[in-house]
């Protein structure tokens, strides 16, 4: 019989855990949603096609075609739109009683912010131009995810119109001819208007709803007027 795990082992296991849960349950959710939508997508591209009388496609084709790629980077593209745009607006721009806004009326400054503190990451420490681009790091990737999500869209979503075009007798389009055509227009401002409606409805709502213990919302107990979390 297997003895137990040593108390200092299961511990540093339950720290780990416990430390990380928020990105763990993420992570599932993330996989359990995108398992599902690539299910029901097949689901439903099959029915399309008996619909046409044309074969159905295994889940792997399905996986791999315009249709499943288009969805995936199309909705990716709009949330690190709205990331990216967010972080650097916040930076600047305020928004008075809202928990999503520093306080327009304070500095806060980190109190170790500044090249050569013992606490700062290495690039911070450095100085210089390595510091530049750290103080700047989270906008620099998510904009970079952006735009990877947005060639993906683009890339994928010219695989589906040109399969779609082919069924009709019709030339296929250049990935340039793509970039400026309606649709994919379309189909990138339908979900960026949400995601921007979605940010500006966090940012009033938080100046006079709460959530109790959540960091995106004040203190209960805060007043109206007060910024910040």
């Amino acid at each position: 019989m297997a003895s137990p795990a040593p108390k200092s082992r299961r511990s540093a296991f339950f720290r780990i855990v416990r430390d990380n849960g928020l990105s763990f349950v993420l992570v599932v959710i993330f996989l359990g949603s995108i398992a599902g939508q690539a299910m029901v997508g097949w689901n439903d591209a099959n029915e399309e096609n008996r619909l046409h009388h044309q074969p159905e496609v295994s889940l792997g084709d399905y996986l791999g075609s315009g249709d499943f790629g288009e969805a995936v980077f199309e909705n990716w593209e709009s949330e690190f739109l709205q990331m990216a745009v967010y972080v650097v607006l916040t930076a600047f721009l305020f928004q008075r009683g809202s928990a999503e806004s520093k306080d327009p009326d304070g500095a806060e400054i980190e109190p170790d912010q500044k090249p050569g503190s013992g606490s700062a990451p290495l690039w911070a420490r450095a100085g210089g131009w390595r510091c530049l681009i750290y103080s700047h790091s989270l906008s620099l990737t998510l904009g970079c995810l952006f735009l990877l999500s947005f060639l993906g869209h683009a890339f994928f979503g010219m695989r589906a119109f040109n399969g779609e075009a082919a069924e009709h007798g019709l030339p296929a389009i250049s990935l340039w001819s793509y970039l400026g055509s309606s649709r994919f227009w379309f189909e990138s401002l339908q979900n960026w208007q949400s995601e921007f409606l979605a940010i500006l409805t966090l940012v009033v709502l938080s100046i006079r709803l709460r959530e109790a213990n959540s960091p995106e919302s004040k203190p209960v107990f805060s007043s109206h007027a007060s910024t910040g979390k």
